[in-house]
């Protein structure tokens, strides 16, 4: 693997880049690809484009160039020969490429200069450089690394700092999570120098419920919350009917699995959506209890130690027995906490 500083001297001549993220992107995938994005912009001339391998949640629009993204899904023919073409492409916020899902055939086939920037556990060898820290609590946190590493820290603006800190807010959980230390609050004071708004960022992330969405979200606590109290566990489950009923859109159930966490006694759970042809699975815990091992090991996913993901091709209540099963064996570290 290359020193990723190496990749300074390629881009002080134009280059033709493209930023791809993870499918369903969050507020950490896109502040980290809208961030690099809008830097790039003030670089070299270099030729870009930010690519999402699918739909992106309208609960973002606000974030600096955000309708520049390409959904790949409704453009694969376009941004397939852009992908031949290019010279670098930027990894960002995922380490493995079925995370871009269809696109990652054209992704591995290509032969442009690969860089990945991640903190995701147990990268595959597609990229060429890299920037990769498992401790580190956001992808925004190393692409704010990554300018400084260039020795362009300067060159953030209101912007990129928007960016930036937006990741920053998600993937900690509004500096909660235990990976926040002093540096993620140093990066924090830099970026609030450069004018950005931190109440009104964190409102439009929070603070933007629908009715329906609100109404879904005591629709699931009231009847689609289960506590499995004898392993300090929880697990909803939701189906594709009840999110049409409730006209939930893509990233109105984010943050959704964290609320069981709230409860005192419950160290780990999980919730499982129903999507055309997938379950999709979040799983959160707390402590040193290994989500990202329960997503591994039966929902070919993966993650951290206390947030993880999966898919399962199967039905809802296929998945949800096989979680219940997986509980049962971690039992002994589950209910130590």
């Amino acid at each position: 693997m290359n020193p990723i500083i190496e990749i300074k001297s390629l881009l002080e001549t134009p280059q033709n880049i493209i930023i791809v993220t993870h499918a369903k992107p969050d507020g950490d995938a896109l502040g980290s690809l809208l961030g690099l994005y809008n830097f790039l912009k003030k670089e070299v001339d270099h030729t870009l484009l930010a690519v999402s391998p699918t739909d992106i949640s309208q609960h973002f629009s606000w974030m600096p160039n955000f309708d520049e993204i390409a959904n790949y899904e409704n453009n694969p023919d376009i941004v397939d020969e852009l992908l031949e073409k290019t010279d670098l492409i930027f990894c960002l916020d995922f380490n493995r490429c079925s995370r871009v899902e269809k696109a990652q055939e054209v992704l591995k086939k290509s032969k442009a200069t690969k860089i990945m920037i991640d903190h995701h556990l147990d990268p595959e060898n597609y990229d060429d450089y890299r920037l990769w820290e498992p401790e580190a609590i956001s992808t925004t946190y190393l692409v704010y690394k990554f300018i400084d590493l260039l020795g362009k820290s300067h060159l953030i603006d209101t912007d990129i700092a928007t960016c930036l800190y937006t990741g920053l807010v998600t993937d900690s959980g509004s500096f909660r999570f235990s990976g926040v230390d002093e540096n993620v609050h140093l990066m924090a004071a830099n970026l609030l120098k450069h004018n950005i708004n931190h109440a009104t960022i964190h409102q439009r992330i929070y603070d933007t419920f629908t009715e329906n969405r609100l109404k879904f979200y005591g629709y699931c606590f009231s009847n689609k919350l289960e506590f499995l109290n004898d392993f300090n566990a929880a697990v909803m489950y939701v189906n594709a009917a009840e999110l049409k009923k409730y006209d939930i859109e893509n990233g109105d159930t984010e943050g959704l699995v964290n609320y069981p966490l709230s409860i005192k006694s419950v160290y780990i759970t999980a919730l499982f959506i129903e999507r055309e042809d997938r379950i999709k699975l979040s799983i959160r815990s707390k402590a040193s209890i290994p989500a990202n091992k329960i997503a591994e090991k039966y929902f070919e996913g993966g993650g951290h130690l206390n947030a993880a993901g999966g898919v399962f091709y199967g039905s809802l209540e296929e998945a949800v027995a096989i979680y219940k099963k997986a509980i049962e064996e971690f039992k002994d570290v589950i209910v130590l906490g």
